[in-house]
């Protein structure tokens, strides 16, 4: 060996190693911020826009869910894109073109644009999570995968855990279209800095060799380059002859049910079952989201501590079991008056959902290679699949019994039903075993 190739190799290993997988998760957390942001403020301008457009209940429900009828059909097309084409440029035009359809909301003149402008939110809105669980993948080893998972997803109840009453005071003062206009702007901006940022590690001339073997010696850069893999209903069929992915799309369904209560009904629940003032309202809305935000943290550390320090199994399953026990508390509420016992219950059952919302940690460990973008995909779907589902659910019910209390009593049976998948049919974590067809590489 030369005298040069030795200094060379020496000093490739005596160099510390850099940490652009930090930044790069930086990236996503701030997209995931305005992406939950510019689908929740429907909620908050939902009196609003109900007396503005003349809807009741039943109505406003079915308003709430059609940014998911499009959301749900998008994430096989999104998670097929993610894989064909990669994660920088499918992420960075849904980003703007999610934003653009949120200024769209505050512009238009009717109801019916307003729908359309929702169907296109959640159009491009689709390939954000399927995308967050491939750049996670590759980035991050096994071992810090819990902790990077957990903050993307606390970055979900940034907006509303933080802003809320800010929301409710640009509300009061500018008026409801202001909300859409301003956080769709702001989103456009954040759709600049992922094209500009955002590489995967192979792409990216900032990481060192040094962070490039940690991530590889640690289960990361699952997918060093594109797949290429093309869709094939072989590999659809192959999927969900395992039962693990109808317990992870069973359990991924009843994660996101109590999310989507809060997301959208829970402003008014607040103003009519409980009579807050507005201003209060804005207040009292905050303290859940940001008990979900801290439940989402506490579910990372503990996943990566207990892979660690017990198994992947428990690892992985026990922070979205408890959590989805935990979310069966939003039941009680319905037996107490007092609002603080009130919004300490609501605070515990968002504490508990949001650790379930670690579940995504799995998806790296069952995806066989070159369908992450497609497994994603499913999950994401059935996740979405409740945006549809509760919030019309929920407008019916308070329409035909003018009360939330069966609507809460509906939310604590879909978490015991997810507690019940992760625990009996998922199973024990591994990759599936299936042929993949129709790659390309």
């Amino acid at each position: 060996m030369s005298t040069t190739t030795a200094a060379t190799l020496e000093k490739a290993v005596s160099t510390p190693r850099t940490n652009i997988r930090i930044r790069m998760l930086m990236v996503i957390a701030l997209a995931v911020t305005i992406n939950y942001l510019d689908r929740a403020i429907l909620g908050i301008a939902s009196p609003s826009i109900r007396h503005e457009f003349g809807i009741g209940p039943a109505e406003m429900g079915v308003l709430f869910s059609v940014f998911s009828w499009s959301y749900l059909f998008f994430q096989l097309p999104g998670g097929v894109l993610l894989d064909r084409f990669g994660n920088r440029m499918i992420y960075s035009i849904a980003l703007v073109g999610w934003s653009l359809f949120t200024v769209f909301q505050g512009l238009t003149p009717g109801l019916a644009g307003f729908v359309v402008a929702r169907l296109g939110l959640g159009t491009f809105e689709a390939p954000c999570f399927p995308a967050n669980s491939n750049i996670v993948g590759m980035w991050f080893p096994r071992s810090e995968r819990g902790r990077a998972i957990g903050v993307y997803t606390a970055a979900e109840y940034v907006g509303l855990g933080f802003l809320t009453p800010a929301l409710f005071w640009i509300l009061s003062t500018f008026g409801w279209r202001s909300l859409f206009i301003i956080t769709g702007s702001i989103g456009i901006l954040i759709g600049a800095v992922m094209w500009s940022f955002y590489r995967d590690p192979t792409k990216s001339k900032a990481v060192n060799a040094a962070e490039l073997s940690y991530i590889e010696a640690g289960g990361g850069l699952v997918q060093k380059n594109i797949s290429g893999t093309k869709f094939s209903f072989e590999n659809v069929r192959a999927l969900f002859a395992h039962r693990q992915m109808w317990g992870l799309c069973i359990g991924q369904f009843s994660v996101y049910a109590t999310f989507v209560f809060f997301l959208t009904w829970f402003p008014t629940y607040l103003a009519t079952q409980r009579h807050m003032a507005f201003i209060k309202i804005g207040i009292f809305a905050s303290i859940p989201y940001i008990a979900g935000f801290f439940g989402i943290l506490f579910a990372g550390v503990l996943t990566d501590w207990l892979l660690k320090h017990v198994s992947l199994n428990l690892a992985r399953k026990l922070p979205v079991v408890a959590g989805l026990l935990l979310a069966t508390t939003i039941i009680s509420v319905n037996y107490v008056s007092n609002s603080t016992v009130v919004l300490a219950i609501l605070s515990v059952a968002f504490f508990g959902q949001a650790m379930s919302s670690s579940g995504w940690a799995v998806l790296s460990e069952v995806a066989p290679k070159g369908l992450l973008g497609l497994v994603g995909g499913f999950f994401s779907f059935s996740a979405n699949l409740s945006g549809i589902v509760v919030p019309i659910v929920i407008g019916f019910i308070v329409q035909e019994t003018g009360s939330f209390v069966d609507a809460l009593g509906f939310m604590g049976v879909i978490a015991a039903i997810g507690a019940f998948a992760w625990i009996f049919i998922i199973g024990d974590i591994h990759m599936l075993d299936i042929q993949v067809k129709g790659q390309t590489k």
